[in-house]
């Protein structure tokens, strides 16, 4: 299934009419997209509780994108993770069959090592056996040896727009990459990352890029572009 939709489930003012109905601001968005990305759980832990009170808000055939957090990204490196990935799924692993991917962002200054990177990549991989989506920020992790790695362990590289300052020039980083079970498209805002808006024509070439089993993910919601960049593409895709 094709999924399309924001980072976060927030509806503006001025999208009100196109989510109407009744219901919390995740019930009326999930009547319109299939699938939503959690940024919050990047910076704190939520109960499962609450995990489970998101997936009851929404519709059988809904999916939730889960981002790491930044202790396991950030802090701890990816080292000696085993602990807080427990406690990580032990959280959101309450969404059960709606925990659709899991997003795992590195901080651009994160070299890629193979040995640090199979050894955090074996014990998720003991934890969670879902779809995984990896998005690197720089540029040894669009080596070979990485490639392979994220094929081994059946982790796809995000296909990011903008690709960071840091890995100007190097074009695969805004294509799909690592295993090629599904595609993760992260759209962030072009040229001003999380305000600009993606015009008729970018949205045309996309609509012809995406792989059926994809997902797509607007991230320029600084004013409320994302959602507008999500439904049309949605009917492109339909049409």
């Amino acid at each position: 299934m094709l999924r399309i939709g924001t980072a976060g489930w927030a509806i503006r003012r001025e999208h009100q009419t196109s989510f109407a109905g009744q219901g919390s601001h995740l019930a009326r968005y999930a009547r319109v997209f299939n699938a939503v990305e959690i940024n919050s759980s990047f910076y704190r832990p939520h109960r499962p509780s609450t995990y489970a009170k998101w997936a009851g808000e929404t519709p059988k055939a809904f999916a939730f994108s889960v981002k790491m957090p930044r202790a396991i990204t950030h802090n701890a490196k990816l080292r000696n993770a085993d602990g807080l990935l427990q406690a990580f799924f032990g959280e959101c692993g309450a969404l059960g069959g709606k925990l659709g991917c899991t997003l795992i962002q590195l901080p651009p200054s994160l070299v890629f090592d193979a040995t640090i990177a199979g050894e955090f990549f074996r014990s998720f991989r003991k934890i969670y056996d879902g779809r995984a989506a990896l998005e690197p920020r720089h540029a040894s992790w669009f080596t070979k040896a990485a490639e392979n790695l994220l094929v081994r362990f059946e982790i796809a590289r995000v296909a990011a727009d903008p690709v960071p300052a840091m890995m100007k020039g190097l074009s695969s980083a805004s294509l799909p990459g690592g295993w090629n079970g599904f595609e993760y498209w992260r759209l962030h805002g072009h040229p001003k990352i999380y305000y600009s808006d993606y015009d008729a024509h970018f949205l045309d070439a996309l609509a012809k890029c995406v792989s059926p089993g994809a997902w797509v993910i607007f991230d320029n919601t600084a004013l409320g572009h994302a959602t507008e960049n999500a439904r049309d593409l949605a009917e492109r895709m339909r049409k």
